[in-house]
């Protein structure tokens, strides 16, 4: 599957060291645009990628052009909090996140590429009676689908994470938490890197700062797609542009049942290991963990305004860094580093969108809101199926775009305690 020359391993690294490490290969080629492609990706991000590489691995589709307007990896793939998790309450959430789980658990393997998944456990607490009551039913719900869950009183929260703050009198006080074992953390860019790699090795085409301009279709077919770099040809075309899949999907004349949104996060100055998993609070709009430079890694929840801006609104950070602080004190002192946003598509059950359209060859993968990272593998691996045989898979059916006219919802809307 790669390339036996590109092979990382002790030996290869011995070996370059001889030279200095100056001889080096690029992961990925810089290829030159073919006239006419089987399929062609939009939106070089994680998802993209993934869907790039499955089809090559899975469907011995080769001849494929990924389009990304910047660089891969430079939308939400770079922007997120890394969190990997798959505790949802509806089964056709629990189902689709549990399979990217379980390849986020081979992911390095198979892709000779260290990710750093690390599953350290993922955490969502509950500060009122209506969290203990939500949580727990989804604890329940998480069990029944098969995915591993535990419940954990406020003695078991602090053991578990000895740097949170239980004590009673404070404003969100800890009155239990889930506790998701296999969940954690990946490196974001190196999830990119990876499967672009890999995807390149199969024969794709990685084509950056490639802007579509229009979707070419004729007698209800797809044919191609028109870009800042000339017109490309493909009876099949996948969108995956996250918060642009709207504008996208317009220049077919498809109007989205999408909303996209800031979502935001920081990082604070990097310190020594202080925390070892990831607490999550819906309540608050909150999550932090520690990444590998030490950095903590706080996200807020979505701004409440429709906007492609990439700040969002400083009342959403303030007020979760207050409830961080008040949570964790000893976070008090910390120095923000870094503050960004990216562009979340939120569908309005918050759940995706992987579906074929009434356009013959044009597919949507997009509505992930803030759960695409944890998806990332899972999301392509049923793509690349849907484009493939022209069908869904069972594991992506109840995400057709259809089921926005049929009322068969899958409403994560706060039911599984999802920051949108």
């Amino acid at each position: 599957m790669i390339k036996k020359s590109k092979k990382y391993s002790v030996f290869s690294l011995v070996k370059n060291a001889m030279s200095y490490h100056e001889n080096w290969q690029p992961a990925w080629r810089n290829p030159e645009i073919k006239k006419e492609y089987d399929a062609i990706i939009v939106g070089g991000g994680g998802h993209g990628l993934t869907t790039a590489y499955y089809l090559a691995k899975n469907h011995g589709i080769k001849n494929i052009a990924v389009v990304e307007k910047g660089w891969i990896g430079g939308g939400n793939t770079g922007r997120n909090t890394t969190i990997i998790r798959s505790n949802y309450l509806w089964d056709q959430s629990a189902a689709i996140y549990d399979h990217a789980l379980k390849l986020w658990e081979g992911m390095s393997q198979e892709l000779n590429y260290n990710v750093m998944f690390s599953q350290r456990g993922v955490m969502n607490v509950a500060h009122n009676l209506h969290d203990v009551r939500e949580l727990k039913r989804r604890w329940h719900a998480n069990r029944l689908n098969g995915i591993d869950c535990e419940w954990l009183n406020t003695e078991e929260v602090k053991k578990f994470c000895p740097v949170i703050n239980t004590s009673p009198n404070i404003r969100y006080p800890v009155l239990g938490a889930t506790l998701q074992r296999r969940a954690g953390t990946a490196r974001h860019d190196a999830v990119a890197w990876g499967y672009a790699r890999g995807a390149d090795a199969m024969g794709v085409d990685i084509i950056q700062n490639c802007e579509v301009t229009g979707i070419n279709m004729s007698n209800g077919n797809v044919t191609g797609i028109e870009t800042s770099k000339g017109t490309i040809n493909s009876k099949k075309v996948g969108i995956v542009a996250a918060g642009h899949s709207s504008v996208i999907a317009k220049m077919a004349g498809i109007k989205l049942p999408l909303e996209s949104r800031p979502l935001q996060a920081l990082v604070s100055e990097p310190v020594k290991p202080v925390i070892d998993t990831v607490v999550m609070s819906n309540t608050i709009h909150a999550y932090v963990s520690q990444s590998d430079k030490g950095e903590l890694v706080i996200g807020a929840g979505t701004d409440g305004y429709n906007s492609y801006s990439q700040r969002g609104g400083f009342n959403i950070v303030e007020d979760t860094i207050m409830a961080i602080v008040e949570l964790f004190p000893l976070f008090s002192r910390m120095k923000m580093l870094r503050h960004w946003g990216g562009i979340v598509d939120i569908c309005p059950d918050a759940s995706p969108i992987v579906s074929k359209t009434h356009i013959n060859g044009l597919y949507f993968n997009c509505g992930w809101g803030t759960g695409g990272f944890k998806a990332t593998p899972g999301s392509g691996w049923v793509f690349a199926h849907t484009i493939a045989n022209d069908q869904p898979h069972a594991l992506n059916a109840p995400f057709s775009i259809n089921r926005f006219s049929s009322g068969e919802l899958v409403d994560e809307h706060g039911a599984a305690a999802v920051a949108h």
